[in-house]
């Protein structure tokens, strides 16, 4: 241990991180163990690069050209739906299909302790996100005579509490490391104005999830890829937890990326209005991509087309099916980190918690989109928002993405009412 520590100090010291030894006396020898491991397993020469990115100093990116997207509508199809339709449940009959579901947040902002996939959104049968997912995935294999195997992303913070919640309930017929399958996210520590990395509350690295983004390179470094291949898995839908009206197996879909030949399928909804604050697809450089909706002028905002369709209208709602060959192919390289502040409790040299009442600390985060400029093209399919689109993010008295909004959305497409 004395040698595994002078080391650890050697490193801390190369990187001016040497206070993230300032309480190690004061633990106990099973956090000093792992207080060992963390340090041990940190990029250094990463952390350093993103601490100068929150200076503004690599500003140096390329003048951008930026062109629409064009998309197909799923219900303005015509003939080729069936077209479309034939293929994909073909496909899901072979078995080739599997559902990923991102699952590593926690209920904060719902105000709910817990995984935010147990959360009860308020319907009668009292259904947790969770059980109201398995629930169309049960029900749609029913039709193709398969079980669609399901891989949940969890975090390092919820995946005991999810894994619990799942045994708990028996894992909703599914049966675990054989059609169902978990696996925990990337992290990335959080730094503070100065670029010194955080000690948490527990007296270890303050570690925050590394964002959507890191679903490809987690899905490989897990083994999970491995696995689909092993199954005849050869398209994987990804989709977050807290959409109640995500359809995760979608012939139609399916059908349009094995005609089209492309690796990357998704869907879109309209924008509500020309400047809801949404990423829309678009083209950067020829490129598929999504654009913030800071990204863009009002007047590019409001253009339409001849139709008078919005051209910037197509909203990314994390509704993406890949092929598993794109995903191993994304999870190969990092992804590029965007900055979030934050407000973040640590301890301080002494050992005492700090509590910040404003911004205090930067942590990184990728973004799955930004992968999507690694292929040449992609469909973009654009389904109904009130069939597809019912996310549950904030507290019912913010009154949009809540619980309330996403209830009425759900009890409204199955006729609860």
């Amino acid at each position: 241990m004395d040698k595994s520590l002078n080391e650890i100090k050697a490193l801390l010291k190369k990187y001016g991180q040497e206070q993230l030894l300032d309480n190690y006396d004061k633990l106990d020898d099973v956090k000093k163990k792992e207080l060992l491991k963390q340090i041990s397993e940190i990029d250094f020469q990463l952390v350093e690069h993103l601490y100068q990115t929150t200076k503004g100093t690599e500003n140096n990116h390329p003048v951008e050209e930026i062109t629409p997207m064009p998309y197909l509508d799923k219900y303005k199809l015509g003939e080729e739906y069936k077209y479309y339709e034939s293929i994909g449940k073909k496909a899901i009959k072979e078995g080739k299909l599997a559902a990923v579901t991102m699952a590593g947040g926690q209920g904060t902002r719902l105000g709910y302790d817990g995984p935010k996939g147990t959360y009860d959104i308020g319907l009668d049968s009292h259904k947790s996100l969770f059980e109201l997912l398995c629930d169309n995935l049960k029900e749609e294999g029913k039709k193709y005579g398969v079980i669609i195997p399901w891989f949940i992303m969890t975090s390092r913070e919820n995946n005991k509490a999810t894994v619990e919640f799942f045994e708990k309930h028996k894992y909703f017929g599914y049966q675990k490391d054989k059609n169902i399958f978990f696996f925990i996210q990337g992290e990335l520590p959080m730094i503070d104005t100065e670029g010194k990395i955080l000690i948490g509350e527990d007296g270890l690295i303050k570690l925050a999830a590394d964002g959507h983004g890191g679903i490809y390179e987690s899905l490989v470094k897990s083994g999970m890829t491995e696995k689909m291949r092993q199954m005849g898995v050869e398209w994987v839908f990804i989709g977050g937890v807290d959409n109640c009206l995500v359809k995760m197996v979608d012939p139609v879909l399916m059908g349009i990326a094995i005609d089209k030949k492309v690796t990357v399928a998704c869907k879109s909804v309209v924008k509500a209005n020309p400047h809801e604050k949404v990423g829309v697809f678009c083209r950067k450089n020829g490129k598929p991509n999504v654009i913030e909706y800071s990204e863009i002028t009002d007047e590019m905002a409001e253009m339409t087309d001849k139709d008078g369709e919005l051209l910037y209208g197509e909203s990314h709602i994390l509704c993406n099916l890949f092929s598993v060959e794109a995903i191993e192919r994304m999870g190969a390289n990092p992804l590029p980190y965007h900055i979030a502040y934050k407000k973040a409790k640590y301890l301080d040299k002494d050992g005492k918690l700090v509590v910040p009442d404003s911004p205090n600390a930067y942590k990184f985060e990728a973004f799955l989109f930004d992968a999507f400029g690694e292929v040449d093209d992609m469909a973009i399919l654009r389904v109904k928002r009130e069939e597809e689109f019912a996310p549950v993010k904030n507290s019912d008295d913010v009154g949009v993405d809540c619980p309330k909004t996403a209830r009425n959305l759900y009890k409204k497409f199955y006729h609860l009412d």
